[in-house]
């Protein structure tokens, strides 16, 4: 697809990895909705950012996610603005630093709140936009996972299992929204610059690194690439590729 002209809603926009995102998207001929949360002043820097260096629109736009009776009024807001939306990349996520071993800590209101803000939120934000993405028959759905969900790594049990349930979900609309939508994932590895890369202790991600085929972490501009990559492709749907270098192997 030609990502000219397009409109691309990008939730958690304002983050490391999704500023990356916005920027390819931009790049690649996208106006773009940067949903933000509570980041007033980087959403509209980020947007003015967007404009001056790509030449698209580029529209910040306050959402709670955690909160899904706010989304019809992003919807309408889109549709009042662009008249379209072309393009989701569910980035938006929650986490929780919990030892594996540490099942008391892992309380069912941090469990609920995980998999609400990591699986139920995206799984609420297609059912609302899913009308508009199909309407001319070439939407995508790109969704932000992670090599957690494909193995007992990660941040906490929680955080791993949300991002396993996101895999089956893509795998699911993909069956669900055929033809007019394709819906993919990417699943970051250990990522440089991040605030959970910054939190490990320096030697474990220097094992990492050395353990990886590329030899390095990745980065937000492999992952944004990879979004755009989907956004671009004719052929591929229900599918969530890693991006981690090379590490663990799927």
């Amino acid at each position: 697809m030609d990502l000219n002209g397009t409109v691309a809603l990008v939730t958690g926009g304002t983050g490391g990895l999704g500023r990356r995102i916005c920027h390819a998207l931009a790049g690649a001929g996208c106006h773009v909705v940067v949903a933000y949360h509570a980041a007033h002043e980087a959403a509209g820097a980020l947007a003015g950012e967007l404009t001056a260096y790509h030449g698209h629109r580029a529209l910040p736009l306050a959402s709670d996610l955690a909160d899904p009776s706010t989304f019809p009024d992003l919807l309408a807001t889109i549709e009042r603005e662009f008249g379209r939306v072309d393009i989701l990349v569910n980035n938006a996520a929650a986490n929780r630093w919990i030892p594996y071993s540490d099942l008391e800590a892992l309380s069912p209101e941090v469990w609920e709140e995980l998999l609400s803000r990591n699986l139920t939120s995206p799984f609420l934000l297609v059912r609302t936009l899913a009308p508009l993405l199909r309407r001319r028959g070439q939407g995508r759905i790109v969704n932000i996972s992670s090599v957690a969900g494909f193995a007992p790594t990660g941040s906490s049990i929680a955080y791993a299992v949300s991002k396993a349930g996101l895999n089956h979900l893509t795998r699911c609309l993909a069956v669900a929204l055929a033809p007019a939508i394709l819906v993919n994932g990417v699943a970051p590895g250990l990522m440089e610059g991040t605030r959970m890369t910054d939190a490990l202790d320096p030697a474990y991600v220097e094992r990492s690194k050395a353990g990886a085929a590329l030899g390095r972490a990745t980065s937000k501009d492999d992952v944004a690439a990879q979004v755009v990559a989907f956004c671009q492709t004719d052929s591929a749907t229900g599918q969530t590729l890693v991006v981690d270098a090379g590490r663990f192997y799927h």
